[in-house]
C-alpha cells in the first residue's frame, strides 16, 4: 500500500537502506547492462586513469538509491523522474565489498498534482557520492 500523501511532511524521513556492492555484483550488472569498461572490473586499469580502484558503475549506483524509494512508494511505477548528479565513484575493494547508504526525506509536498519530492543523500563511507538526488513519487 502507497503512502497517503496527506501523511507526509517536509523533512520527514521516509526511506533509510544499505545497499552493498562487492566485485562479484559488478560482473553481473555488467552483464545485464552491456557496460563492461574495464574500470568496472579491472584494477590496473582503474588505477591507470587516476581512480582510487575498480568503481561500480554510476547506473548501478543510482539505481541501487532509487529502491529504496520505489520500496517505500509501494510501486516502482508510482515514480514518476529521478534525477541525480554523480559527484563521486565508489570504490568497490578486493577482497570485500562498497555500502551505499540511503537516506530519503521528504523536500517537497505538491497537493494538487498529488506527488511528493523525496531527497536523498547517498553516500558511502560517510562522503556522498550522488549529489542533487532527487525523485517526485505520484501518491494518493
Amino acid at each position: 500500500m502507497s503512502p497517503a500523501l496527506a501523511d507526509l511532511s517536509v523533512g520527514q524521513e521516509v526511506a533509510r537502506a544499505e545497499v552493498v556492492v562487492d566485485r562479484a555484483r559488478l560482473v553481473r550488472y555488467a552483464g545485464a547492462s552491456g557496460d563492461f569498461n574495464p574500470i568496472h572490473w579491472n584494477e590496473r586499469v582503474a588505477t591507470a586513469v587516476g581512480l582510487p580502484g575498480v568503481i561500480a558503475h554510476g547506473m548501478w549506483t543510482m539505481g541501487a538509491a532509487a529502491g529504496p524509494v520505489a520500496e517505500w512508494a509501494g510501486d516502482p511505477g508510482a515514480i514518476l523522474d529521478y534525477q541525480v548528479r554523480f559527484t563521486r565513484p565508489v570504490p568497490v575493494p578486493d577482497p570485500g565489498s562498497a555500502t551505499v547508504e540511503v537516506v530519503a526525506v521528504i523536500g517537497a509536498l505538491d497537493e494538487e498534482a498529488g506527488t511528493a519530492r523525496v531527497d536523498l543523500t547517498v553516500s558511502v563511507e560517510a562522503t556522498r557520492v550522488l549529489g542533487k538526488a532527487q525523485a517526485v513519487v505520484r501518491l494518493a
